[in-house]
């Protein structure tokens, strides 16, 4: 469709943005699927590798490598190519003792048999308290348990991979040695391939009877084709040490209607979607029309200022008027700390790109689910790219504010906020390694973080920078006082405690329904992608950051406080402040963690999200307050 005007205008891209969102939040999760991923065709009796991943539990939130526990392994373990987002989330893909043929079932097969250690024993029965559960992955498809479908419900649901196993009231615990796979497959009519759409698995607990044990022919009399092992039917197999412990599986193999493009639905689709769609529509509606009001009543009260202001002919008459007039000569005063302002600024941007362009990829299909550690990966990178921007806007504002030592407030936006969040992770880290975890950071890639960090982003900063300094100066609508003017005494509701506290309320109330499901997926280790929907919520949050900062802006001035650089700042970002306190309510009403190092881990990591949502929201109240001010000072006259 060509567009009128000959090029694509700024308007005509969000149009377009804002179409894909509604295209990826309406359809279905496998219909907007990653580009470029071809699918595999296997024959029959091809060999099918099934992977391991982590051992994962929503109660302490310390992952786990597989082979950490006494289970069977190959011959020679190896790690799959991971990339950085796979190492920053603690996945760890290697090879395993299950092997399988395309559609070849196998009734029921000995993988190995295993004493169990004193420690090996603890090792089990600790993670089988903290409810740990084993992940697998079988061509990219991790595995899944089946659900007792809810009466009524036509939609099948899953859990994500199987426990390790189960304690009963004798306080006894039990393993889950044998699993019984399933694997979906979809044929293609033309040809003898068929693709793999499924990966499911019911864990047992069986106690194996055998005679005389052989490594090499292992056989027992509770495993072989005319005994089906289901959960419940045999003795189950006691954890305790100097207990032998034979792994057990059996597959199948199930022709299915599900395409490939659609076999992550049963992970992408939840099943309170419903909900979901009331929540974000009900919370489209209360901003929008708040927003619509906001604007409708600014716009009228502004052009009648500007009316009356203009409108006045004698001195005499404009020295008795009141208002934001008034403190023309002072509002465009550099404030105090603007070095430290143009600092926060500029990481504002640079965290402003890099969210937008990353949602620009997700909303494309590029950081889908199937592609593991893509989104981490992405928003690393492009953070360490997006150092230009920082530097070009925290130069360009200070040099607004007649700053001279530029290179000084360049290592600053280089250092300053990558500094703090580097030292909280590193703290983090430490735990998690103490805990033995593989959630750990390697200290090759934190090598690589560093490299990224002083090789790229700060070289990309100082370029930024001086581009930015090297531009003529920002010139201000109006001239500047030499004496500052005196600030009347403010009513209570206009104290800049109130003002910024009442502020971020707006913009939390934009997004905390979306955050519910963000937080979900990061702590109770569900998929998050519907990214239709957070990119509608983004808007409504700059909209909404935007609008409340100016509307408090202009009541501040109206007032004759013309300290309106940081305050525009701090009022969107208090919304950070409501973000850590939702998340302190969903620690305790949404989660089991009892530990303690897992509860410094949460809070840590809240913190660091807060930290950077304060920034977000900060630098974006600020440019919007920034373009309002100059603009209605711009449309006076000035004697």
């Amino acid at each position: 469709m060509a567009i009128p005007g000959g090029g694509l205008r700024p308007r005509h891209l969000l149009i377009l943005l804002a179409a894909a969102a509604l295209y990826a939040a309406s359809s279905p999760a496998g219909a907007f699927y990653l580009p470029g991923v071809a699918p595999r065709d296997f024959q029959k009796d091809d060999e099918l590798q099934v992977k391991v991943n982590k051992l994962s539990s929503i109660k302490t939130q310390l992952p786990y490598d597989y082979y950490f526990l006494d289970y069977c392994k190959p011959e020679a373990i190896k790690n799959s190519a991971e990339n950085l987002g796979e190492v920053l989330r603690g996945d760890r893909i290697e090879n395993s003792v299950y092997n399988f043929k395309m559609r070849r079932d196998e009734s029921c097969k000995i993988v190995c048999r295993r004493k169990l250690s004193q420690e090996a024993a603890k090792n089990f029965k600790e993670k089988i308290d903290d409810e740990y559960r084993v992940n697998m992955i079988l061509d990219n498809l991790p595995v899944v348990v089946p659900r007792q479908t809810r009466e009524g419900s036509q939609t099948p649901s899953f859990e994500h991979g199987y426990r390790v196993g189960y304690k009963l009231k004798d306080d006894k615990y039990y393993i889950n040695n044998h699993l019984s796979f399933k694997v979906l497959y979809h044929e293609d009519q033309t040809s003898p391939d068929a693709r793999i759409v499924g990966f499911h698995v019911i864990p047992s607990s069986i106690k194996h009877e055998y005679g005389a044990w052989d490594d090499n022919n292992p056989t027992a009399q509770t495993c072989n084709a005319n005994i089906k092992i289901t959960p419940g039917s045999h003795t189950p197999q006691e954890v305790a040490p100097d207990a032998y412990v034979v792994f057990s599986y059996d597959v199948t193999f199930e022709a299915s209607e599900i395409i490939w493009a659609s076999r992550w639905d049963v992970y992408l689709l939840s099943s309170d979607s419903q909900i979901h769609w009331f929540s974000i529509v009900n919370s489209l509606m209360i901003v929008l029309f708040l927003s619509g009001m906001v604007a409708m009543i600014m716009m009228r009260t502004l052009y009648k200022d500007i009316a009356n202001y203009n409108q006045l002919d004698n001195q005499d008459e404009a020295q008795e008027e009141t208002g934001w007039k008034l403190v023309h000569g002072d509002v465009f005063r550099p404030p105090v700390h603007s070095g430290l302002l143009c600092v926060y600024v500029g990481t504002g941007v640079q965290f402003f790109g890099m969210t937008l362009v990353t949602m620009m990829f997700a909303l494309l299909g590029f950081l889908s689910p199937a592609n593991r550690g893509g989104l981490m990966t992405a928003m690393v990178l492009l953070w360490v790219f997006m150092g230009v921007l920082a530097g070009y806007t925290s130069s360009r504002l200070y040099k607004m504010f007649k700053g001279t030592e530029w290179k000084k407030i360049t290592l600053k936006t280089a250092f300053m906020f990558p500094g703090i969040i580097f030292a909280l992770f590193f703290f983090l880290n430490a735990l998690i390694w103490g805990e033995k975890s593989s959630g750990a950071v390697p200290f090759g890639t934190m090598f690589a973080l560093f490299l990224l960090w002083f090789g790229i982003s700060v070289p990309l900063v100082f370029v930024g920078s001086f581009l930015g300094f090297k531009q003529p100066a920002i010139e201000d609508p109006v001239k500047t006082n030499k004496i500052p003017r005196q600030i009347p005494e403010q009513a209570w509701y206009l104290q800049p405690a109130f003002a910024i506290l009442a502020g971020g309320i707006l913009p939390f109330g934009a997004v905390f329904i979306e955050l519910f499901f963000i937080l979900t997926s990061i702590w109770l280790n569900q998929f998050y992608y519907i990214f239709g929907f957070l990119f509608i919520v983004f808007i409504i949050l700059i909209v909404t950051c935007a609008e409340i900062t100016i509307v408090l802006c202009y009541f501040q001035l109206c007032s004759e406080d013309y300290h309106w650089w940081w305050r525009a700042y701090l009022t969107a970002g208090s919304s950070a402040l409501y973000l850590f306190a939702y998340a302190i309510f969903y620690f305790f009403n949404k989660l089991e963690i009892t530990k303690l190092v897992s509860g410094i881990l949460y809070f840590g990591y809240m913190l660091i999200i807060s930290y950077a949502f304060f920034v977000l929201t900060g630098t974006i109240g600020f440019y919007a307050c920034f373009w309002f001010v100059r603009k209605i000072y711009a449309s006076v006259k000035i004697d």
